[in-house]
């Protein structure tokens, strides 16, 4: 399994359209970065959340998630609470090849503000939008900034075709279009 450059990402962008919309270069210029970078692509964060509140007292249940333990929230900055957490969705809508695997890390910039986004793969032949997960793990609120840069995606090509795709394996989270909530 290789990690593949940004010359590979564009030829996959434009041919299969892996990525839409596609930022064919970095852009940096008053933003935190987004687009294509020498091993990777930085998704920009859409203006749509889903900010975790204890108003109505919920419980957090991966098996029984309660909607109601957030507020939805629409807008160029999004101010996630201290020691908070939010749902947001990536501006681009991946497809990703058969035989790659992405992994999505968060970027440097936001982790030195104590802003963590989770660690997640985006699996052979998964597509739809990411449904990112924004960690504030300081005691100040912290700021996020809609249709800019907040992690990279790092594209890994396998050796072979995998035998079992998440398309394959009807996944939960196929061709999701907006923030998803946890599905069992």
């Amino acid at each position: 399994m290789a990690v593949k450059c940004d010359r590979w990402i564009r030829r996959m962008a434009q041919e299969q359209a892996m990525i839409t919309p596609f930022a064919d270069s970095q852009v940096r210029e008053g933003v935190i970065s987004y687009g294509v970078s020498s091993y990777g692509y930085d998704l920009r964060v859409a203006d749509e959340f889903k900010i975790f509140t204890n108003v109505n007292t919920t419980i957090v249940d991966p098996k029984h998630f309660d909607a109601r333990s957030l507020v939805e929230y629409k807008g160029d900055v999004c101010i996630v609470p201290p020691n908070s957490f939010a749902l947001a969705r990536s501006v681009e809508y991946f497809k990703i090849p058969r035989n790659v695997l992405t992994v999505c890390v968060g970027k440097s910039t936001y982790a030195r503000c104590g802003i963590i986004v989770n660690v997640t793969p985006l699996e052979p032949e998964w597509e739809g939008f990411v449904t990112l997960e924004i960690s504030n793990t300081t005691p100040l609120p912290a700021r996020v900034y809609s249709n800019e840069g907040l992690c990279q995606i790092v594209f890994f090509e396998g050796d072979e075709v995998c035998e079992v795709s998440y398309k394959d394996k009807k996944g939960k989270y196929q061709a999701q279009q907006g923030i998803v909530l946890p599905r069992i």
